[in-house]
């Protein structure tokens, strides 16, 4: 299922005329170095949705999420993705075990879940809202709810829109 979904998303990326392939974060786990020579040269990195808990983990482990702010303060890379691949842009993942089991890490690796976004945006970030249609909508809801009643700064999208972030402005389009 899961290489079916690759498949689906890199044969649409290159309807769109871009040249793309599979870095899969669990075979640079331990290998940061591998990996920054791995991505020279590569001009954007697409992460996928799925679970926030467990893609946060792999950025971690693989040591990507150091590497792609070393390339995104370089000017070197453009950082794009949905849902998942949004969030762990946040400043905290917290909120987001509404939506994601953070146990997954442990289940699957032994290890507690990070806590802590990669602080790439001021405010967290919230997907799929009040997207009629994706199933976790509702869990969004309790999310914002959650965030409101915090204090906490975050940002709202609807399924199709996207968050562009050049430099110091910022834009849904």
């Amino acid at each position: 299922m899961r290489r079916a979904s690759v498949e689906q998303e890199l044969a649409a990326l290159a309807d769109l005329g871009l040249a793309a392939a599979e870095f899969d974060l669990r075979c640079y786990f331990s290998h940061q170095q591998r990996l920054r020579q791995d991505l020279a040269g590569v001009s954007m990195a697409w992460l996928r949705g799925g679970n926030t808990f467990m893609l946060r983990y792999a950025l971690y482990r693989s040591g990507a999420d150091t590497v792609f702010r070393e390339l995104l303060a370089a000017n070197a890379l453009v950082y794009a993705g949905y849902s998942a691949g949004a969030c762990v842009l946040s400043p905290s993942l917290r909120g987001l075990e509404l939506v994601d089991d953070a146990d997954a890490v442990t289940r699957t690796y032994g290890s507690q879940p990070l806590w802590d976004g990669l602080a790439l945006l001021h405010e967290a970030f919230v997907p799929h809202y009040r997207s009629p249609g994706h199933p976790e909508t509702a869990a969004i809801e309790r999310v914002v709810t959650r965030y409101r009643a915090e204090g906490i700064a975050y940002r709202t999208l609807h399924d199709g829109q996207a968050l562009l972030v050049n430099g110091p402005e910022t834009k849904i389009v």
